[in-house]
């Protein structure tokens, strides 16, 4: 027995033989073969359209490079090496005041001729001192060493505080310094300040600056350093961007505002 195709004309005509042809019955199934030819070449062509549609787009739109910028809070960081002189700092002696009399200065009074006197030089009398706003006093200094001391009045040296010494910062403090808003509003920041540099991005360089800088007593950031470098520009860029963040809220230990070192890490990175 032979195949017959049902989608032959030849199996149309046998079916409606002696019918009729007129009945839109007849039309549909004379027809049929061309719409299901119809109906497979656009399904192809529609799945075609949406496998290589993505990839024209992509070839017809130009690549964008996309700066991402990545920090990673302190608290992610390996736990710094804090080194014993760090935290116990020595107190600097200072020099006792030297030995000194028991004595009461006199100025010797000078003897010289009436025109030679200035009028502001010339004894006042008692009436005229108490008019005056100028208050006269003696100054009554006990001595600690009679007999080697030296008397108040001849030393010329001015003895005077010494001078205080900018604390040194801290690595970790009761209360870490922390930026206006927290973490999120620092990566708020840096990503609408940092400028991805030309150079970098034409070169393909990407990858992560880490900085360390002082946050002071006052909250201002000082001192930055790069503690491990990327490229040059980047570097200079990741500096740039620190130097110009606002106020902190400085740390704070035994209750009190100290500076305290501070690391953040920077992310480079093309897409």
């Amino acid at each position: 027995m032979s195949k017959i195709d049902l989608t032959s004309l030849e199996w149309c005509e046998l079916i409606f033989k002696d019918k009729n042809k007129a009945y839109g019955a007849y039309k549909m199934r004379r027809d049929l073969g061309r719409r299901q030819l119809a109906a497979v070449i656009i399904v192809l062509v529609v799945a075609l359209v949406g496998f290589y549609l993505p990839r024209l787009i992509r070839m017809a739109i130009p690549e964008q490079k996309e700066v991402n910028v990545e920090v990673t809070q302190l608290s992610q960081l390996e736990e710094p090496e804090v080194k014993q002189e760090e935290l116990v700092k020595p107190v600097e002696q200072i020099a006792p005041p030297p030995a000194l009399k028991s004595t009461i200065k006199f100025t010797a009074p000078v003897i010289k001729k009436d025109e030679e006197v200035n009028e502001d030089d010339e004894l006042k009398s008692q009436d005229e001192l108490t008019e005056s706003k100028v208050q006269i006093s003696i100054a009554d200094v006990k001595g600690n060493d009679e007999l080697n001391g030296k008397d108040i009045a001849d030393l010329q040296e001015v003895i005077t505080q010494a001078p205080v010494e900018e604390e040194k910062p801290y690595t970790m403090v009761e209360q870490m310094p922390q930026y206006p808003g927290g973490p999120a509003e620092l990566l708020k920041y840096i990503a609408k300040n940092l400028r991805y540099p030309t150079i970098a991005q034409e070169n393909g360089i990407q990858g992560r600056v880490i900085l360390r800088f002082v946050v002071s007593a006052t909250g201002e950031v000082k001192d930055i350093t790069v503690l491990r470098s990327l490229d040059p520009y980047c570097d200079k860029e990741a500096i740039r961007v620190v130097s110009t963040l606002p106020k902190w809220i400085p740390g704070k230990q035994n209750g009190r505002n100290v500076p305290v070192y501070y690391t953040l890490p920077i992310q480079f990175k093309l897409q």
